[in-house]
């Protein structure tokens, strides 16, 4: 949605398009063309931009919106593939989308589209697809309800899913979005809500400026993350080694003393590379202590159990220890500081949207060959493995 937003203030600057209506990919299943939280608006005039599914369906969810726009009624309409259907409005990639139908654009979701680090929380009418995968013709719908704005606090705007237990869990469910920065529809007490995740822009922090780290910012920066690298030696943490446009921040300084500073949390992916207990174990326990998502280390498996063992000592439990990941990076047979630190970027990735680091085709061979099932990147954990370092 972010990225339409400067077509959406054209169109209303030159007056012409009118009201505009929207489209959203709210659940996938199988090899779908476009993620959750893809958009496609349409104009009264009926100027289009924005795509849910690439082109094989665009025709048919803009013609869904003129409807609404009609009869005033969101409604959510799944497309798949068929026999009949394949080269009509269907799926050519054999992947199925829901897409949620909205006769006008709610306030709270281009509100937050501006400002970000918030998710929004639409209710999917009654008559929406059950989750389950399966031909499930469109209804009637029903008029939009009110929407809910979750931080990562809580419920900030809108009022209530209707028990605490229920607006508990939607909260649960917006900050994993947010953390992960993806959009996903849960079933909350019998009734299904897509939470619209529009994260603030992830951030990398880097402990060490070491020879990994420059090819590790580099990385981030082309994945559209912020990049921070802290290093306690003024020799290494230079401008010529990490050069304005490659790094949007470089702090001499203590680890754990420079976290206050930059507001080290939750947001956050920590990757510490110095190799250097008295730089190394600070960090991991401030970043630990403050929750960041992502907290890993360089050094071989003793270094690692030496390493736990101490932080152990200094109070550190099982819990934040079990979220550590060292040694860090997934297993990819590298050795050179490229690509030891492309295994770092690929584990954070993993992390971030629930990966499993297996190979896509094992993946597939596991899941039948293609059968259709769920998005597995949004309803499964990432799963650590071996690292590099």
């Amino acid at each position: 949605m972010k990225e339409l937003l400067e077509t959406l203030e054209a169109w209303r600057a030159d007056g012409a398009g009118g009201g505009v209506g929207r489209a959203v990919v709210v659940r996938t299943f199988g090899s779908a063309p476009r993620p959750e939280g893809a958009v496609l608006l349409r104009a009264d005039d009926g100027r289009i931009a924005g795509s849910v599914s690439g082109g094989c369906v665009e025709g048919a969810a803009a013609e869904e919106i003129e409807r609404a726009r009609r009869d005033g009624h969101a409604r959510v309409i799944r497309y798949g593939i068929s026999d009949e259907a394949a080269w009509d409005v269907g799926l050519a990639c054999g992947g199925t989308i829901d897409v949620l139908i909205e006769p006008g654009l709610a306030p709270a979701v281009e509100a937050a589209a501006r400002d970000r680090g918030a998710a929004v929380a639409t209710r999917l009418p009654a008559d929406a697809p059950p989750p389950a995968f399966g031909a499930s013709p469109p209804g009637d719908g029903a008029p939009p309800e009110p929407t809910l704005v979750v931080r990562l606090d809580g419920i900030v705007g809108g009022s209530s899913l209707g028990s605490p237990a229920a607006d508990a869990a939607l909260v649960e469910a917006a900050r994993e979005a947010l953390l992960r920065g993806t959009s996903r529809t849960v079933e909350i007490e019998g009734r299904s809500v897509f939470v619209e995740a529009f994260p603030v822009r992830p951030r990398l922090v880097v402990v060490g400026a070491v020879e990994v780290a420059r090819s590790l910012v580099r990385f981030a920066r082309e994945l559209g993350y912020e990049t921070i690298v802290v290093d306690g030696r003024a020799s290494f943490a230079t401008p010529e080694r990490f050069p304005p446009d490659q790094v949007d921040r470089l702090i001499v300084g203590w680890p754990d003393e420079v976290a206050e500073e930059i507001g080290l949390g939750p947001d956050d992916a920590v990757a510490v590379l110095t190799h250097d207990v008295k730089f190394d174990e600070p960090a991991i326990i401030e970043a630990l202590r403050r929750g960041c998502r992502y907290v890993g280390a360089v050094g071989s498996r003793k270094t690692q159990g030496d390493r736990r063992e101490r932080l152990r000592q200094a109070g550190v439990g099982e819990d934040e220890l079990a979220r550590l990941r060292g040694p860090v990076g997934l297993d990819l047979g590298g050795r050179n500081p490229a690509e030891t630190a492309l295994a770092i970027m690929a584990e954070i990735t993993a992390q971030r949207y629930g990966g499993s680091g297996v190979p896509m085709r094992d993946r597939a061979a596991a899941a039948g060959n293609g059968a259709a099932t769920a998005n597995p990147a949004t309803t499964q954990p990432a799963t650590p493995t071996a690292a590099a370092g």
